[in-house]
């Protein structure tokens, strides 16, 4: 089995409003299948609509375990609200693939959208800015705000450094990045990230995507606390790492009690940043359209 890569960049793309994650692995972009299936299908259940493809349609069964000349899917990891996890991942040759097995009138439309996601791949390899680019225009169109934006452009930096620390120091992805991170959650919020999506009644959402700005800085405080801990201690290994989580984590918890103290009001909300915002702009469009 191919061994996924140390680094993977993530991202989600929109097919028609919805949400398709996606990984940069081995150069190329890795799809997953149960958000393919259920943006063409709109099964509620896109496990299950897999599963009955599988049994109907022999030769698509086989090329899922790896037969004929088309790479298996693998399972790559991805954050989801109950932590770090292993989603099966198909390439672009594989989802072709998938789209021959499935009756959809959405097949031609979503064989085009591939093509042009291939085609932005080859454009960001050559300039790499694209890439942070067409993240801060899919939260534009999502409704964030520019200021909203700035600090979730940034938080991702801070995440990738403190990740590539990690890496350096002999940690292990997938269980021990959610370990490390679910430390410095708690310390800093009192809630591991499974606990926090739960908090906010998410599902498979990115949780830092439903943050508001006071969650967003106490989150980016935490590990940018943790990586500095990390290398003025030159922590090597789990263990070590581990202690520096919780101590980073420590940083913004004290940092987030006190504010609290001082302003009476909580930073951890059960509130949707992203419902929030759309809630207040439909708010302003009513009210100016009364006014008008």
């Amino acid at each position: 089995m191919t061994t996924p890569d140390a680094n993977p960049t993530h991202r989600i793309a929109l097919f028609q409003q919805r949400e398709i994650r996606r990984v940069i692995h081995g150069g190329e972009w890795w799809f997953v299948i149960t958000d393919v299936v259920g943006a063409l299908t709109d099964s509620a259940n896109p496990q299950g609509y897999l599963k009955d493809m599988r049994r109907r349609d022999p030769p698509f069964a086989e090329a899922l375990k790896g037969g004929g000349q088309i790479a298996p899917p693998l399972g790559l990891p991805f954050d989801t609200p109950g932590g770090r996890q292993l989603l099966q991942c198909w390439n672009t040759e594989g989802i072709f693939r998938l789209i021959q097995s499935i009756p959809s009138p959405k097949a031609e439309p979503f064989k085009r959208w591939l093509a042009r996601v291939g085609y932005e791949r080859i454009q960001e390899i050559e300039d790499p800015e694209l890439a942070t680019k067409r993240t801060r225009a899919l939260y534009q169109a999502k409704g964030y705000s520019d200021d909203w934006i700035e600090k979730r452009m940034r938080s991702i930096a801070i995440r990738d450094e403190l990740t590539g620390e990690w890496k350096k120091r002999g940690v292990r992805e997938q269980r021990e990045y959610a370990i490390l991170t679910a430390e410095i959650s708690q310390a800093a919020f009192g809630l591991t990230p499974a606990e926090y999506a739960e908090f906010k009644r998410l599902k498979r959402e990115n949780l830092r995507d439903h943050m508001t700005d006071l969650e967003l800085i106490f989150s980016m405080l935490g590990e940018a606390a943790t990586t500095e801990i990390t290398r003025n201690k030159d922590a090597q290994g789990f263990p070590q790492s581990q202690q520096a989580a919780r101590e980073g984590g420590t940083v913004a918890g004290n940092a987030r009690r006190e504010l609290e103290q001082r302003s009476g009001r909580n930073v951890v909300t059960s509130e949707n940043y992203l419902a929030l915002t759309q809630a207040a702009k439909k708010s302003k469009e009513v009210k100016n359209t009364k006014e008008s």
